[in-house]
Formats: C-alpha cells, sequence, structure tokens
C-alpha cells in the first residue's frame, strides 16, 4: 500500500453548494421572528459578526504557532550547535538534534496546514452569511479583487507560505547535518 501524499500534503477543495445547503437552520427564517424582516437581519449580521471574529482569532493563534515553533527551532540550533562545538557530541550525535528538529518542523507544518484548513471554511461559511447582508465585502469584493488567490501575481495566500517554512528549514537542517558528517572526517 502506497503512502497517500496527496492526503497530507495536497489541498482538497470545499464545495461551496455543500456548505450553502447545511449553513441555514431549517426552521428558522424571517418568520420566526415574529416576521420581523429587521429582527432577522439584525441575528444575521450579530451571527456575521462574531464569526469573522472568530476567524480573526485563529489566524492570531497561527501567528503565535508560528513564532513559537521558530523560537524553539531557533533553541534547538542553538543548543545543539553549542554542545558539538564544545565537543560534547560527536558528528553522529548530532542526529539526535535532528530528529528534534525534523519533528517540530513536520509539527509546525502539520499545525500551519490545520490552521489554513479551519480558516478556509471559516471564509466560506463568512461568505455564505454575507449573502444575507446588504454588502458583501469579503466574498464578493475583495476575495474577487484577489483573483480568489489563484493568481500570485496579485495575491498569495499567505498560509501557503507559512506552510513551506517548516519544509524550508527542514531541508537546511538536513543539509546542514550531512555538511556536518563531512566535514568532519
Amino acid at each position: 500500500m502506497a503512502f497517500p501524499f496527496s492526503r497530507y500534503f495536497g489541498a482538497q477543495s470545499i464545495l461551496v453548494e455543500d456548505v450553502r445547503s447545511k449553513l441555514w437552520t431549517e426552521n428558522v427564517n424571517e418568520s420566526s421572528f415574529a416576521g420581523e424582516s429587521a429582527a432577522y437581519q439584525v441575528a444575521v449580521l450579530e451571527q456575521y459578526k462574531i464569526y469573522v471574529e472568530m476567524a480573526d482569532r485563529i489566524s492570531a493563534r497561527r501567528a503565535l504557532a508560528n513564532a513559537f515553533f521558530l523560537s524553539l527551532n531557533t533553541a534547538t540550533l542553538t543548543a545543539g550547535a553549542a554542545l558539538w562545538r564544545s565537543s560534547v557530541l560527536n558528528t553522529w550525535m548530532l542526529v539526535l538534534p535532528l530528529g528534534l528538529l525534523l519533528t517540530q518542523t513536520a509539527a509546525w507544518f502539520w499545525l500551519v496546514r490545520s490552521y489554513r484548513q479551519l480558516n478556509t471554511a471559516k471564509y466560506i461559511v463568512i461568505g455564505m452569511l454575507e449573502e444575507k447582508l446588504p454588502a458583501s465585502p469579503y466574498w464578493r469584493a475583495e476575495w474577487k479583487a484577489l483573483g480568489e488567490g489563484k493568481d500570485k501575481a496579485r495575491y498569495w495566500p499567505l498560509t501557503h507560505l507559512e506552510q513551506w517554512l517548516p519544509v524550508t528549514l527542514a531541508v537546511l537542517y538536513v543539509f546542514g547535518f550531512v555538511i556536518a558528517v563531512v566535514t568532519s572526517r
């Protein structure tokens, strides 16, 4: 059985119609608010505000996770380098810090990927909520103006870039380990 790389590294699109069909509660509509259209609109607007705030908080948590993993990787790399330079570790003992660094970068990659997936779904729901509001600043305006993230010359989604940082560091760590082993002979 082949390892399903596309399942862990590929991107699956979320079908907007699947979200739209599940978003609205069946028995709740304007008539549920004693026929008051304004009360219904206020309820939709309040839910929209809360949901946008939740999406923003996820983005903030993603930024904190990036800072945490960058600091952790820096500390681990610094400690490994200090031990190696002080001759406490021989070259092959660098496998331990390398393994730790690779584990950290893998965890970092999956966490950023998870945040990206979560926010993708949240912004689709935000777009669906905007369909019930007088304006659609995100769904019909901003996201369309940015080419929906498809045209990298107009906009490159930040989480795509963030996801490559741990991968790049992992490659550099392996490369540095190989250089350390080769030059120590």
